[in-house]
């Protein structure tokens, strides 16, 4: 079974990482977007044997763009007896219309996950889960390297000390394609984005960049994957 297969390199990466301990409640950060459900379905399976016995909630921070229905996916968490709460909040007015950013997606994912680590406490949550995956890992790698001039990358575990809340990222050891293929399969739901501005950021341009490299060089990804752990990048060693 797919599920099973994908909950093993999520499980592989959650124990490299020491993303999960007994007595986390861990809330999952859900877009809507395929990424945040193949993780809630993957999180959900791992639940039932993982050692840690942790808990489980998910969280969508709904940023007021029109035409977004999430009722899908709380028909999903109530069938799988996972609590489910969508957080309201004035992000597309304030990214959009007040401030009219011409860049807009970094301050959007900003203030999305300062929405959601606010809320934290309030689910009596310590852990965050987010939706990164192996695609995500080396279009930031590139991002870093030929926007900024530096090598970096996002943790695989970050402390928020400000918020007191710990950011995990269980599927950076699954691809796009893999992602792709789990969704399908088990017919999760997916809610379309309605922003103006989805696929059309400089992550996009990288992703269309790297897509074409691969032509050269197919085993690309697995190549910056392989030295971001190896080197390896701030954060990046695996537990001892």
């Amino acid at each position: 079974m797919l599920l099973n297969k994908f909950t093993g390199y999520i499980r592989r990466c959650v124990d490299d990482y020491e993303m999960l301990k007994e007595g986390d409640r861990v809330a999952v950060g859900i877009s809507g977007g395929k990424d945040s459900m193949a993780m809630l379905a993957a999180l959900i399976n791992l639940q039932r044997f993982h050692p840690s016995n942790f808990e489980l909630i998910a969280l969508t921070v709904d940023m007021g763009f029109s035409g977004m229905d999430f009722s899908p996916v709380a028909d999903y968490c109530r069938q799988r007896n996972v609590p489910y709460t969508i957080l309201k909040t004035d992000i597309k007015e304030i990214v959009f219309d007040i401030r009219q950013e011409k860049q807009p997606c970094s301050l959007c994912s900003k203030m999305r996950r300062g929405a959601l680590n606010d809320s934290m406490k309030d689910f009596g949550c310590n852990k965050l889960a987010l939706g990164h995956h192996t695609d995500d890992v080396v279009e930031t790698f590139f991002m870093s390297l030929l926007l900024e001039g530096r090598i970096n990358c996002f943790k695989p575990v970050t402390y928020m000390s400000r918020a007191d809340v710990t950011q995990i990222r269980p599927m950076l050891y699954v691809s796009e394609e893999q992602i792709i293929s789990l969704v399908s399969e088990l017919n999760l739901p997916v809610v379309r984005s309605t922003c103006s501005e989805d696929g059309a950021s400089k992550r996009a341009e990288i992703k269309e960049q790297i897509e074409n490299a691969k032509l050269i060089y197919p085993d690309l990804k697995s190549k910056i994957m392989g030295a971001i752990k190896s080197l390896p990048l701030e954060g990046w060693g695996k537990a001892e």
